[in-house]
């Protein structure tokens, strides 16, 4: 598993932990049953605390992304409908918003941010499927 820590990524590392072991699962490089390094393994791979791995790991457990099995560590979850449609709609929303910010100083016209939006979540789709 190969997750990155951005140092000039304005979201916490925590959140930069969840947000990778997410969108790993989402695109199918990690699969249900998989195993995650251990919060040590992990915090040595990133040189970070293990304090905030562990805690990504307790949001992705909660969420119901992993599960913990005693003695043996964190699995990847089988995927279910993990949040409410209200939730989702939130979160989506939410998502829109911060990436519409992101990308409007960069004056392209809505349609090439569209066309690529649209190319990078058909990437994901191809990947999961394959």
């Amino acid at each position: 598993m190969v997750l990155q820590i951005v140092t000039g990524d304005p979201r916490p590392i925590v959140r930069q932990i969840t947000d990778g072991v997410k969108r790993l699962i989402a695109a199918g490089e990690l699969l249900p049953g998989d195993v995650l390094p251990s919060v040590r393994g992990m915090a040595q791979q990133l040189s970070i605390n293990p304090n905030t791995v562990a805690k990504a790991y307790t949001e992705l457990t909660a969420e119901g992304w992993l599960h913990a099995r005693a003695g043996l560590g964190l699995f990847v979850a089988e995927q279910r409908q993990r949040l409410s449609n209200t939730e989702r709609e939130r979160r989506l929303g939410e998502a829109v918003d911060r990436f519409v910010s992101d990308v409007i100083g960069l004056d392209y016209p809505p349609q090439t941010v569209l066309d690529h939006v649209a190319t990078e979540l058909a990437h994901y789709a191809a990947r999961k499927t394959a």
